[in-house]
């Protein structure tokens, strides 16, 4: 007799014992089988919600390893369910089991409902569990249909080195978009209209990296301030498209809906990289509701102060973080991510704060069982893998120290480009390493250039506009005096704060955004834009803006001339890097030489204004603000990905942070006899009329600006 003969008949609702895997609800097409993990567990009703208002009681009797099971015949697509867990309530010893809390599964597929910050919520009894039921404040997991007609679907598959990231935030980037439905806006489906997916491609991006869809939770003091959680960074279903972001509703549709983006997307090239928030949950420290985790088995899945276990240990910032030791935790982490990859066919995955997840004990380690499972899984191994290199724990700034497998937001890279192009003092030889590659940060580990994810802004910070237009964040509108964001920006505001009709600050700002969207795409790495930097987007100066959902945040498509510019330039310089292999190399620079005109020439040569190699000294003059770099095409010794040898135009960068405009010397005739101008960041449209220069002539850079010229391999083209 199988497991699920053995039927039982509870309240009405005919129950069989089902299985312990998969965990979550399993729909067959017949029924529903039902598994939840609680160590801690006593006992496990199964709550089922009608369209009516009215629930159904199913205890779950059968416990397999710690795993709570049934099977239900006839419950399918569309069933709202939740779990009420009978346990013990003891927090200083880590537990706080409490009935009378409508538990979320954590394997749920799809999510119906937001709380609403009601005070059931919440432990607030003054001794013992509090006895306010938070039915009908909370949310609801949904039985979903996995049935999807994914066609021909195929990942385009990208290398990383002809990978550009676009950043961008589901309804930010489509809320205000005239040519999309407005019914649309917003949404899955608005992502996947033709006229995003078109600036996209004509952008020239290869993916989409989309700020966090697994559902998320409004936090009780935002919707307080009458504020949300825009970004998202407050993840409470690590299975479930987030439901606000489905336009045909929530009840397994959203599911459907994010598959039909990820084909569209797929269709047009563009790879799907989620940005993950597996380091802790929305429900906070102990103060934090109880929505999910904390009520199931609240020791098991949550990291708690050693010997003072009524508190919660914090690397994140947001109360709490998961038990990384924990078999069933890093189940969950690793079960969740192939889930993406073989459900729903995304093509990599951002992971926030992932220091966090390294730590299986208090350090940082390189070596924990969580990287060792995504080495070995024959899936999560084979798809791109970006890590977010720090937390704000003890010893978690990471950059550079993460596995060969994984690529990393180089927060270097940042900072350094930002302070070259405001001309800080000494800021040009980590400015150089940067964009080199960062091979000071990675080759130590036998790593190559797609280590280093190149990015000058992200979501969180400045945009490009307001880097050059702010000295200083301005984030009233959050609610908190300006005390949240970061107040050391390295940012430069051209002379006046925030808006202004200075037609010199201007051109000015406008020459700045240019040249560091063009260092960022002629750097070695992977370059990531964020959304709308391409359009000159402004936030108002709020470098924290997390919580708006409105105007600030929002993409705004009514493009003035400038913008316009702003956009051609960007989209010129992403063909131009793919269009040239030595822009991209897959290998860092080895010093190795290639010969023109019969004489050995290095892979890549910094020179002095004067054409003179760069020496030792001249690296740590603090009043060096402009340099010059050789990128010999005739050297790439990389072979394609047929096995033919790459040769390649070579390219001249003439990089000048300084106030006033220097004049270049171009290097004598053994580098190249004729070098032709394809890029000037001093023009509104950086693109020149191809002036030609011959070698060991005058070029004059003018100020804040940078000048790139090319000339045409050995033997031709």
């Amino acid at each position: 007799m199988t497991a699920r003969s053995r039927r039982r008949t509870t309240v009405g609702v005919p129950a069989w014992s089902g299985h312990p895997y998969p965990l979550g609800a399993a729909y067959d097409g017949q029924g529903t089988n039902f598994a939840l993990f609680s160590e801690v567990a006593e006992g496990v009703e199964l709550i089922l919600f009608d369209d009516g208002g009215g629930t159904r009681r199913v205890p779950v009797t059968e416990a397999d390893g710690f795993v709570w099971h049934c099977y239900l015949p006839g419950v399918g697509p569309g069933q709202r369910y939740g779990y009420r867990v009978h346990g013990p309530w003891d927090p200083a010893l880590g537990h706080r089991c409490n009935p009378a809390k409508l538990l979320l599964d954590p394997y749920a597929r799809a999510v119906d409902g937001q709380i609403d910050n009601h005070p059931s919520l919440y432990e607030r009894a003054p001794a013992g569990p509090d006895p306010a039921d938070s039915a009908g404040h909370t949310m609801l997991g949904v039985v979903t249909d996995p049935y999807f007609d994914w066609g021909d679907d195929r990942p385009p598959r990208r290398s990383y080195a002809d990978s550009v990231v676009y950043e961008a935030h589901v309804r930010g980037l489509t809320r205000t978009h005239p040519d999309v439905p407005r019914e649309l806006r917003g949404t899955y489906a608005g992502l996947a209209h033709p006229a995003v997916v078109e600036h996209l491609t004509s952008l020239g991006v290869t993916a989409v990296e989309l700020m966090p869809v697994h559902q998320y939770v409004d936090d009780g003091v935002l919707q307080d301030r009458g504020l949300s959680n825009y970004w998202g960074y407050n993840t409470i279903g690590f299975f479930a498209p987030h439901n606000a972001y489905a336009a045909h509703g929530s009840r397994g549709q959203q599911v459907a809906e994010f598959k039909s983006m990820v084909k569209t997307l797929h269709a047009a090239g563009l790879e799907v990289i989620l940005d993950v928030v597996y380091n802790h949950t929305a429900e906070g420290n102990g103060q934090g509701p109880t929505l999910s985790f904390r009520g199931i088995d609240n020791a098991s899945y949550y990291r708690l102060v050693d010997g003072d276990w009524e508190h919660y240990y914090d690397t994140t910032g947001t109360g709490n973080s998961l038990l990384m030791r924990h078999p069933y935790v890093l189940q969950l982490i690793m079960d969740s991510l192939r889930y993406w990859v073989t459900e729903m066919h995304v093509d990599g995955f951002r992971f926030d704060l992932a220091a966090t997840l390294a730590r299986q004990f208090h350090e940082v380690d390189r070596l924990s069982a969580f990287f060792d499972l995504i080495q070995q899984d024959p899936v999560i191994s084979r798809v791109k893998l970006i890590a977010e290199p720090w937390d704000v724990g003890e010893g978690g700034y990471q950059v550079g120290n993460f596995p060969t497998l994984w690529s990393e937001w180089n927060g270097r890279y940042r900072d350094a480009v930002r302070d070259f192009w405001r001309a800080e003092p000494g800021s040009l030889g980590e400015f150089a390493s940067r964009l080199a590659g960062s091979s000071d940060l990675y080759q130590h580990s036998r790593r190559r250039p797609r280590a280093s994810v190149n990015f000058v802004t992200a979501h969180d910070g400045f945009t490009l506009r307001d880097l050059v237009s702010y000295n200083h964040k301005h984030n009233g509108a959050n609610g908190e005096d300006d005390r949240d964001g970061e107040s050391h920006n390295r940012s430069w505001n051209c002379g006046v704060e925030g808006e202004t009709a200075d037609p010199a600050v201007l051109e000015l700002r406008g020459r700045q955004q240019r040249n560091l969207l063009a260092t960022l795409l002629l750097s070695q790495g992977i370059p990531m834009i964020g959304h709308g930097d391409e359009l000159g987007r402004t936030q108002r100066g709020n470098n924290n803006a997390y919580c708006q959902d409105n105007e600030v945040t929002w993409i705004d498509w009514r493009l003035t001339e400038e913008q316009e510019e702003l956009t051609d330039f960007t989209r010129r310089l992403i063909g131009l890097r793919a269009g040239h292999p030595v822009l991209r190399r897959r290998h860092f620079f080895r010093g190795e030489t290639a010969t023109h005109a019969g004489r050995p020439l290095p892979d890549m040569v910094w020179l002095l204004p004067d054409a003179t190699q760069m020496s030792g000294e001249d690296w740590h003059r603090s009043d060096a603000h402009c340099v010059g770099v050789f990128l010999n095409g005739d050297a790439i010794a990389e072979p394609d990905r047929y096995g033919r040898p790459v040769v390649d135009d070579s390219f001249l960068l003439l990089c000048n942070s300084y106030w006033e405009p220097v004049v270049f010397r171009l290097p004598g005739t053994e580098y190249g006899e004729r070098w032709t101008v394809c890029v000037d960041t001093a023009e509104p449209d950086g693109a020149p009329d191809e002036t030609e220069y011959k070698a060991a002539t005058d070029v004059a850079v003018a100020a804040r600006s940078l000048v790139v010229l090319s000339r045409p391999p050995v033997g031709g083209a």
